[in-house]
């Protein structure tokens, strides 16, 4: 396998730490070796969430630098552009159609940007961004908290682990009352990006 260096950003909330958990014993239990480290900026206000996850055959440091990420998986608008430049170019951007203002945009002392500045900023670093409508779909299957199983569902689709290997993850990071459901979430995740995918080649 090839080394996968990914970013997963979001906010406090969303289980972008319990994602990336996801993410690292799915690519253990298939054989490779990870490493993973966390920054949590007042999480539990709404701050951002990051995670940098490296898998490969050997890894000896979590941290990405700048320019160097494949994958950007993140679970809202705004923290997809903050993060967007540690992609390397044409690296790929899987993003959640949310927006989630944090406490400087509420309190009024700044501006949340618009779609367009937003878009201007993923498209001025690659042209393979897939932007999916994950807190839509996670509400209308019941639980907007499936959420981080459904971008994994988004995720899987550009990691060469088998669909066993995070099933089985998933299940064991779960309390067992939600696995079923967050099953339908990781595969409507893969479906969204499928679709996605047949778009851009018939677009």
């Amino acid at each position: 396998m090839q080394p996968y260096n990914l970013i997963i950003a979001g906010v406090g909330g969303q289980g972008v730490i319990l994602a990336g958990n996801i993410i690292s014993d799915a690519a253990m239990s298939a054989g490779y070796d990870v490493k993973k480290t966390d920054t949590l900026g007042m999480a539990q206000r709404g701050g951002s969430v990051i995670s940098h996850l490296r898998i490969s055959e050997k890894v000896h440091s979590p941290l990405i630098k700048r320019g160097e990420a494949d994958i950007l998986l993140a679970f809202e608008k705004l923290e997809a552009a903050r993060w967007v430049s540690w992609l390397r170019p044409g690296g790929i951007a899987v993003i959640n159609n949310q927006e989630l203002p944090p406490l400087a945009v509420s309190l009024g002392e700044e501006c949340y940007p618009s779609d367009k500045e937003i878009m201007a900023v993923i498209k001025s670093r690659t042209k393979e961004y897939y932007i999916v409508d994950g807190a839509q779909i996670t509400t209308g299957l019941g639980n907007i908290k499936t959420l981080n199983i459904f971008m994994l569902g988004c995720l899987s689709r550009f990691l060469p682990l088998g669909e066993n290997v995070w099933k089985e993850n998933i299940a064991a990071n779960l309390p067992q009352k939600v696995v079923e459901l967050n099953m339908k979430a990781f595969k409507w995740g893969g479906q969204a990006i499928l679709h996605k995918k047949t778009e851009k080649k018939n677009g």
